[in-house]
């Protein structure tokens, strides 16, 4: 019987209530899923965001496969999309695709909560609540695969319920067989949606056996559904066998290329990445705690609490559900903090790990808006009145009002061009004809996207840095570029010739066979082969760096000329969240302007040139700096602490026609301001200690001056 029951026997109270309830519930559904795509379409990002999003989309467009396990459903209903919808970018269609995605997860919360308890208030708290969170909301209107994921949650999480309601063996046969299929569908998006998978099946066989529904052919039945919707991974080694990507990931051709893919071995099977040591399973767990308590509320953890306690009073029918669905909480919760291995201190990794967090905050939702109706049932039956029916619907509508209020001015990407902005300007900074050397998510994703889905700049040919030490990479791209030569089959240190016959290569060679060619790194360049060096430098080009044979003579005034203005860049410094992608991309974009003058003023302290030429490349770090310093107010704090540098190397110098005193106050106030916002430089003692000495320097000249 549902939390608004009169009483009645199981098999009644499930009879009774299919009818009304089933027609309430879809309708609903319908309502709520109007409501959110409405919201969700209305504040949809125009362009391309980071992280994954620029690969999926470009897996999706070019019919490859994406980063493991490789996401055959969401890379195909993608691809569809792009080829179905009539207008905007790509990326914007498979924007609009992942937003209606979580306004159906929206509406499978409410259909869940609205079967097992009657109300409707606790449906919609429970599908507004958490659709319209900054962590949902952010990631529902955005390329990725979570709002397909949530949009699982929601589906088995409502075919549990209503395998529970079912009233006949036939029904509930034919609710497995469903539930199986998605279960299995379900693994070909998101892989830790399995943590979920392992606790319903046995809850469903469990109940089946039960009712003595349990045989050996059933079991085969519901394994071969379940065997049905794993099918999309047969687009894995369809795709890498006709190889027409321009972009794909990994060869699944082989049995050992799939599981490797499948298993995430690139990656790390079972954690977020390879080789990182990560926060504490405590700390993580902490995290997700407090992270709950700012996406969905206490109030929120409240009701949930408040659902275990409510039902666990009386022997309500739907007590097992809400118990099954809090120890899906709780082991998904602890099995993801033990394998988070990211150190989520850094904004950026906390940015990673707090998406994985939603799959769990659905549940919490769910529960609350269980306990929302179980409190209000339970008020009602003690003070037996009808006006706390109005209390749960004003609670609820308090608290999704709210949700939307605070969240929706962050949400509102309608204007958001920030990632789309940093590729095209990277893009367009490269002379013709140009080899980019990609490192990175954010410029290898962008850059990808922009050049193979927007069709920009199809002169340059982009080879990814960390791919190209892997084995398949070469002999499934290499044919996609034809504008690059390769001098082996795999990009390796050392040169030979590996037991399975493939040729390695090193960057020295790679460089000397594509000499005719310009040749950049974004961003960076990879530590493990320094080969380079041996006939080559890294001169700085905005963001990125181009590598020039070491015959050519840097010449500063040509070089300032042609990087100052390398960027057409104008987003404010410090505007976006730490966590997010547009932070690093801004980062990236106001950093550029310092290496320049970075380069220069190193090439003064580090290359054996005459005393003439050094005075030059300090004055020209001098300038360029003090250029930079205050043509805006708000600058990377690093800034501060190059200008005093290069001002004391000034005042040392003694030459160049700068006031001493100038030079001196300047390298006092610009180190001050160091000090004041970098807190955490380690080199911050002595940073002190020399501004108390340089204090009585100026002190000194001053007292000069007068004498």
């Amino acid at each position: 019987m549902g939390l608004h029951g009169d009483g009645r026997g199981p098999a009644r109270g499930r009879a009774a209530r299919v009818g009304p309830w089933r027609r309430g519930g879809l309708c609903g559904s319908v309502a709520v899923f109007t409501a959110v795509a409405g919201v969700f379409t209305l504040t949809l990002p125009p362009s391309v965001l980071g992280g994954d999003s620029g690969e999926l989309i470009t897996a999706a467009h070019e019919l490859g496969v994406a980063h493991p396990p490789g996401y055959p459903l969401f890379t195909l209903v993608a691809k569809l999309a792009i080829k179905l919808c009539p207008f905007g970018s790509a990326a914007y269609r498979v924007n609009l695709l992942c937003g209606l995605f979580g306004a159906v997860a929206a509406s499978l919360l409410f259909f869940t909560v609205f079967r097992l308890s009657g109300s409707y208030a606790g449906g919609i708290l429970a599908a507004g609540v958490f659709s319209f969170s900054r962590l949902t909301w952010q990631w529902s209107i955005a390329a990725e695969v979570f709002s397909l994921n949530n949009l699982f949650v929601g589906l088995l999480m409502a075919l549990t319920v209503h395998f529970e309601e079912a009233a006949t063996a036939e029904e509930r046969s034919k609710i497995a067989k469903i539930g199986a299929f998605c279960c299995g569908l379900s693994l070909c998006n998101q892989h830790t949606i399995v943590l979920y998978v392992l606790c319903i099946i046995p809850w469903i066989l469990f109940r089946l056996l039960k009712e003595k529904e349990l045989s050996l052919r059933s079991l085969v039945n519901l394994s071969l559904y379940f065997s049905a919707g794993l099918l999309p991974y047969i687009y894995l080694p369809v795709s890498s066998y006709v190889n027409r990507a321009r972009w794909t990931w990994g060869d699944q051709t082989t049995l050992l290329g799939f599981l490797t893919h499948f298993l995430r071995e690139e990656y790390g099977t079972f954690s977020l990445a390879k080789s990182e040591i990560g926060s504490s399973m405590s700390e993580i767990l902490l995290s997700q705690v407090t992270n709950m308590r700012t996406e969905l509320s206490f109030n929120i953890q409240a009701l949930a609490v408040c659902a275990n306690i409510c039902l666990a009073r009386k022997d309500r029918q739907n007590s097992s559900l809400v118990w099954l669905f809090t120890g899906m909480f709780c082991i998904y919760s602890l099995f993801f903090a033990w394998r988070a291995n990211l150190d989520i201190s850094k904004p950026l990794f906390m940015g990673v790990v707090e998406r994985f967090w939603m799959q769990g905050n659905a549940v919490v939702a769910v529960l609350a808006g269980i306990g929302l109706a179980a409190l209000a049932s339970e008020s009602h039956r003690v003070l037996n009145t009808n006006g706390l029916r109005c209390l749960e619907w004003l609670s609820a509508t308090l608290l999704v009002t709210y949700q939307i209020y605070s969240n929706y001015s962050i949400c509102d990407q309608r204007t958001n061009y920030v990632i789309d902005k940093f590729a095209k300007n990277l893009l367009a900074s490269m002379p013709h004809d140009a080899i980019i050397l990609l490192r990175g998510d954010l410029p290898g994703n962008s850059l990808r996207y922009m050049h193979y889905c927007e069709g920009l700049r199809p002169d340059i040919s982009l080879v990814d840095q960390e791919m190209m030490t892997y084995e398949w990479y070469l002999p499934k791209m290499a044919k996609h570029l034809p504008g690059v030569s390769f001098p082996g089959d795999r990009w390796n240190p050392v040169e030979g010739i590996l037991p399975s016959g493939m040729v390695t290569f090193n960057l020295y060679h790679f460089l000397e066979i594509n000499k005719q060619k310009e040749t950049f790194v974004c961003i960076g360049i990879h530590e493990g082969d320094p080969t380079w060096k041996k006939n080559y430098s890294l001169w700085p080009w905005g963001s990125c760096d181009k590598l020039v044979p070491s015959e050519i003579v840097f010449n500063p005034e040509e070089w300032i000329k042609r990087t100052r203005n390398i960027y057409n860049w104008t987003e404010e410094y410090g505007r976006f969240d730490p966590s997010s992608w547009e932070s690093v991309a801004n980062e990236e974009m106001w950093q550029a302007r310092m290496k320049t003058p970075f380069f220069i003023f190193n090439l003064a302290e580090t290359v054996n040139v005459p005393s003439n030429v050094k005075v030059q490349l300090y004055t020209h770090a001098y300038d360029l700096y003090k250029e930079i310093v205050y043509l805006q107010k708000e600058h990377p704090v690093n800034w501060h602490k190059n200008y005093a540098i290069a001002c004391e190397r000034m005042l040392r110098l003694r030459k160049g026609g700068a006031d001493p005193e100038v030079l001196l106050s300047e390298t006092i106030r610009h180190f001050r301001l160091y000090t004041q916002k970098a807190r955490s430089d380690p080199q911050l003692a002595d940073i002190s200690v020399a501004l108390k000495h340089l204090r009585k320097e100026l002190q000194s000249l001053r007292n000069m001056k007068t004498v």
